[in-house]
């Protein structure tokens, strides 16, 4: 009977973590993480490749693409992400990569970020992104297969 309870408090303690880790999509979820509109909470995604960690984007640099409002430090990086948006753009809508490789979406946070293979991931936080830094190519290709049908998904 222990065992029985043990493995009720166990899930019963889970429960909110999946929940707010790894919530599942509801129908129609954009196709691009941008709370309030702004994606990448207002972060340029140029400068994770160019400076290597996130920077804050200005009001003055942003444009809008995929239904997202995109802000960035400079004119310079608002002009090579306009040239090439999907060089730049993080992976699975900003959603977080993790969350991705169950199938599910979750938000994002601009500093848990990974740049490999010329792509840029996002994470719910660094303590997620450290689990998914375990193995990225195995990550990245459970995740490939959820996207983007994971939008749809309820």
């Amino acid at each position: 009977m222990s065992l029985t309870r043990r493995a009720f408090f166990v899930a019963a303690l889970a429960i909110p973590v999946a929940g707010t880790i790894l919530r599942p999509a509801f129908a129609n979820e954009p196709e691009v993480f941008a709370p309030g509109g702004v994606a990448i909470s207002g972060y340029d995604p140029v400068a994770y490749f160019t400076e290597g960690k996130p920077v804050p984007g200005q009001m003055d640099h942003a444009l809008m693409w995929r239904g997202a409002t995109w802000y960035f430090a400079s004119a310079e990086t608002m002009e090579a992400f306009e040239m090439n948006p999907a060089a730049y753009a993080p992976q699975y809508g900003g959603y977080c990569a993790y969350a991705m490789t169950k199938g599910a979406i979750a938000s994002t946070a601009p500093e848990a970020f990974t740049v490999t293979g010329g792509r840029l991931y996002l994470n719910y936080s660094t303590e997620v992104r450290a689990i998914w830094s375990e193995d990225v190519a195995k990550n990245v290709a459970l995740a490939d297969g959820f996207w983007p049908a994971a939008l749809n998904t309820k």
